[in-house]
């Protein structure tokens, strides 16, 4: 199922590049990470869960690349854009070879069923 976006003609045109371009460096960094590396792992600092992804991610030997902005006190408006942008509303958010698979829950739901090993492996069948 799609999920709905508000359509670019339901945006004032006076508005659409604000739109477009709000911290929009963050989500190009973002975008290049997942690009270069299997699995990246985008948090915060004293959120314990992108901790547990890492951790479960070092258990079973999988390297990653670790993005972190901010923390509960700040930079909450720049993750915003990564929320707007992914529709995956909290942290961590987990992703492997390019697709989204969610946050520390669902990645080890993944590492338990053996999924990740088949993602990692190069079958997209999920």
């Amino acid at each position: 199922m799609p999920r709905q976006i508000l359509p670019e003609e339901k945006i004032h045109p006076a508005v659409r590049e604000k739109v477009a371009t709000r911290h929009l460096d963050i989500v190009d960094e973002v975008q290049k990470a997942i690009a270069a590396n299997d699995v990246v792992v985008v948090g915060m600092a004293q959120n314990p869960n992108p901790k547990r992804a890492r951790a479960a991610l070092k258990n079973k030997g999988v390297p990653h690349v670790y993005l972190e902005y901010g923390s509960y006190l700040n930079n909450w408006r720049r993750r915003n854009a990564l929320k707007m942008w992914t529709g995956w509303p909290t942290f961590p958010m987990v992703f492997v070879r390019g697709v989204l698979v969610g946050g520390a829950d669902d990645l080890q739901r993944l590492i338990d069923s053996g999924e990740l090993d088949r993602l990692l492996a190069g079958d997209r069948t999920c």
